[in-house]
This record gives C-alpha cells, structure tokens and sequence, in this order.
C-alpha cells in the first residue's frame, strides 16, 4: 500500500527533475548574450562600484562611476535574476531575458542606526514566522554547538557560581564566590543580548538572569545583526576595554516596525539581506576569542591567529570551524531555498574542544626510538599542523598530557633514566615518562598554580603550548631489559578539558580524548 500511495508522488518528482534538467540542459545550451542597465538608489542616484550578479553564479561585473553595468555570458532566451549589491544598501534585483538592455536596478539603503529597545525574536520560536527554526538548515547545528549552550552550559555556570555541575553544592572555584553580589562581564560573550540590555541600565547582566531568548546564548539573530566590529587599528586587536559584544556594532530596527536587517554571507540574497565580507573573516571572532582579565591576556586563539602565516595563506577560522559539509542549500528546498556551490554553504557546525575528529585532525606525532649500549633512546615529535592557534587555546583549563612508556615482553615498564615527566596536576598521569602543554596560571594573592580563576588577578607562570605549524619535540631515555628480548614503546597524546582535581571537584564527566597515538618496537639482545 505504501507502494502504491507513493508512485504518483514519485512521477511527479520524476517530472519535475526531468523539467528542471530541460530547463537547465536549455540554459547550457543557450548562446551567451548581454544585459547591460544601471544601478540606481531610490532617488534614482547612479550608485558606482556595486556587484552585479547573475544570482546563484560567480559571473559578476561592476557597475560604473554613473552606475552603469554591461553583465555577459548570459543565456539567451531564458530568464535569469540579476542582483545587484553595495555596502550600505539591501540586496536588489531585477528579473532579465537576455539579451536584454535599459534594465533599472534600484537599491534601498538600510538602515544605519541601532535601537537599544527592540525585542530579539527566538530561533527556537515555533509561532513565531520569521525564527530560523522553520527553514535554516544552520539552526540544527547551532542548536548542537557551544555557540548555542553558551547561555546553559553546566560547566560554565559551575565555574560562574562557584557549585558542583548540577548547580546545588557550592564548591570552588567560582566567580560569585570570589565576587559576591556582582555580575562580572561574561555575559559580553556567552549571553550579548543580556549585556546590551544591561548596558541600557549601565549594570553588568547577570547569567543568572536570563529571560526568554537571552538565555539562547550566541544566538542567530544576534550574529545577523553584527555589521562590523572595533578593533584597535594600532595592535589589529579588540580594545582591552570591550570585551565581546561591546566591540560590535549592532543594527537593530526601531520600534516603529523599520524593515529588519541581516547581514549575511551571500551578495544575491533577495531578502531582507545585506552582503558583510566579515562574517568570513576572522576579525568577525576577535571581540570575543581575544581578552585579557586584569592584564594577563587570557583568551588569546584571535591573537595566535593573527600572527601565524595563516593569514598570509588566506585561510581564516571560519576555514576550520565553518567548513562546508556537502549540503548544497541554506534554506530547505521545500522553504524555497534554491540550489547553491556547497563549496560556499558555511557550516554551523562550529566545531571545537569537544568535537574528537577535529582535534585528532589538530597535530601530528612522530615516535622514534633506537637502543644504544643498554640504553633505550626514544625521540617524540609533536607537529601543529592544522590549527591556525595554539594547541590547546582559549580557556586556561586546557591543557594536553603525552605519556611515554617502554615495556618489556612481559609487559612491565621500564624505568625512565632521563628525560622530562608529567607534572604533579597531571592527575593520574602524574609523574609518568611525558609532558604537559599548557597556560597555567598562578594566582597573585595565594601563589597557587595552576588554577582557573582568571577572574582574579593571576600571572602567567608558564605557557608551552604549542603554536601553529611549531613543533615540540622532548626526549627520553629508559632502561633496556638485561635479559634482551622485545621492547614496546607507546606515546600517547590526550587533550583533557581542565585540571583533573577541579573535575573531580565539580563533577565535570568529560573523558580525555586521545588526538595521537603511535608505537614502535625494538628488539634487544641481551
């Protein structure tokens, strides 16, 4: 029976492929031709310098100084849409049969205030039409990513107020217990739109505190609205004073119902949208990946960043974070969403420090071992080569643990001789063959180290971590059996998501994830 019920449904998709590849075979076959026209703003001004498009295409051109356009290499006969976009203006559009000429591109400007007032709309929102719920296909990843917990995430708010993972049992550290009664500024990153609402009362927001969609996090709307950023122009980098949001420029619409604005990736969006090339640059991420806590700069991946050779290279952190996965559309086809390179459809995705498969793609390890004159002599080459910041970033917590070992054939470890050893917070590794790669922290007032308190005043006591495309290597030196025979040596590379001790404090579940591992055998004579 559901056989049956679905072969009409299947003819007509059958039908409707077989038009569109009629369609599309015609447009390929199709002389070239011209549309030429000009690009107007609505006082009928010439507008110079604006891209000219044939939509869902790379052909383009400019439109000149008397917003005149000549647009080639359309199809004759078949009707195209042709966009036109320049900055400060919504995406406009005329539909063409080439070869066509005299045709008006009018362009509206948007608007260039911001109102402090206007009501967020939720991406979760069923009842409400325009939340991205209903037809964006990035709104499932965000949904899954540390972008969108960041309003929620247990482990923040376990660090924030000072408790257990579940929130009920107060156990250090905590923000709230070392500030009691303030709010502090976390909300600039992790909930922007409770800081900008509490700028409106000149008080901190308090993560505690987070009515409706502010306690969505970084959520779509608010990422849409960001039409630039401030960046101190002498350094490349946020002012030290404004933090996350108060390093964005917003463009919310006033109350009187102003037609809404987004910014988007695309310059032929045909909808309520304006082109920003910064949502594909990193400077897009600097206001809230690169900050300094009483002077010590604490989040820094921005910074590592700017001065690796990615930037020479092009390649940016929506490269890694945001990269395509295949999916060739951003609004649902049965939304109206139309057919596009998915080599352009950015990824919401964003994974980071809890995704495995991006950090096992982050580094490389080399193990090299040999045995001289009763000595084993092992070599291991670390290699990052594929983040564009260092290995591990941003939150001081972080940190990697290589363990080395040497055995016996009958699997008992072989005593180190030389070389270094994991430090004493390395928790179970403590002490092992290896080494720790790490920001840690002491805290000015009780001389601790390491800790994760960066709320307080602390200095950097050692920083080893590993920058891009840099290399570690450390060296070890163990014991070979007297009796000979076969000698197994294994590294292995683990990121860990902060100190063992504050995990197991807080309850924190988080299991090491292995990003390296290689072995090597040896043959020993007696």
């Amino acid at each position: 029976m559901r056989f049956r019920a679905a072969v009409p449904l299947l003819a007509t998709l059958l039908l409707v492929l077989l038009a569109a590849g009629v369609l599309w075979g015609a447009a390929l076959a199709a002389p070239a031709a011209t549309v030429s026209g000009v690009v107007v703003n609505l006082d009928d001004e010439p507008v110079a310098g604006a891209v000219v498009r044939q939509k869902l295409t790379t052909n383009a051109t400019i439109s000149a100084s008397d917003g005149q356009f000549s647009l080639e290499s359309l199809p004759e006969g078949v009707t195209v849409t042709v966009t036109a976009w320049q900055e400060g203006y919504l995406v406009g559009w005329a539909e063409v049969m080439p070869p066509q000429t005299g045709v008006t591109i009018t362009l509206k400007a948007h608007y260039t205030t911001d109102n402090p007032d206007y009501q967020w709309y939720s991406s979760h929102d069923l009842e409400d039409p325009i939340s991205c719920v209903h037809c964006m296909v990035a709104y499932p990843q965000w949904r899954v990513n540390a972008h969108g917990k960041a309003g929620t995430n247990p482990r923040f708010f376990s660090l924030y107020n000072g408790t257990d993972i579940t929130g009920t049992s107060p156990i250090p550290p905590g923000y709230k217990q070392d500030f009691p009664g303030t709010a502090g500024n976390c909300a600039t990153c992790h909930a922007p739109a409770a800081a900008v609402r509490g700028l409106r009362t000149f008080a901190a927001a308090d993560m505690n505190d987070l009515p409706g969609v502010e306690a969505e996090g970084v959520f779509c709307e608010f990422c849409h609205k960001v039409g630039g950023v401030y960046l101190n122009p002498a350094t490349g980098l946020p002012y030290n004073n404004a933090p996350g949001v108060l390093s964005m420029r917003l463009y919310r619409p006033s109350s009187g119902g102003a037609e809404q604005l987004f910014f988007g990736p695309f310059d032929d969006v045909t909808r309520r949208v304006s082109y920003l090339a910064l949502e594909k640059k990193s400077q897009f991420c600097a206001p809230c990946h690169q900050f300094s806590f009483w002077g010590t700069p604490i989040y820094e991946s921005f910074r590592e960043w700017l001065e690796s050779p990615y930037p020479a290279e092009g390649v940016e952190c929506q490269t890694c974070h945001m990269k395509p996965t295949g999916v060739d559309y951003f609004v649902y086809p049965e939304k109206g969403g139309l057919i596009r390179d998915p080599d352009l459809i950015a990824s919401h995705l964003q994974p980071g420090a809890s995704d495995e498969t991006l950090l096992q793609n982050t580094v490389t390890m080399a193990l090299g071992a040999q045995e001289t004159s009763g000595v084993l002599e092992v070599t291991v080459t670390i290699t990052n080569t594929e983040a564009g910041h260092h290995v591990p970033t941003d939150h001081p917590g972080r940190h990697l643990i290589l363990t080395v070992r040497a055995m016996d054939e009958l699997g008992q470890s072989l005593a180190q001789q030389s070389g270094p050893a994991v430090p004493e917070w390395g928790g179970a590794e403590a002490g092992l063959p290896g080494k720790a790669f790490a920001k840690v922290l002491r805290d000015v007032q009780t001389g601790m180290a390491p800790v994760v308190s960066y709320w307080k005043q602390s200095l950097i006591e050692s920083d080893n971590r590993i920058p891009a495309m840099g290399v570690d290597t450390s060296e070890y030196t163990f014991a070979a059996p007297a009796a000979g025979g076969q000698v197994t040596i294994t590294a292995e590379l683990r990121f860990r998501r902060t100190f063992q001790a504050v995990m197991e404090d807080k309850g924190w579940e988080d299991p090491d994830i292995t990003m390296e591992w290689a072995q090597t055998t040896l043959v020993v004579q007696p």
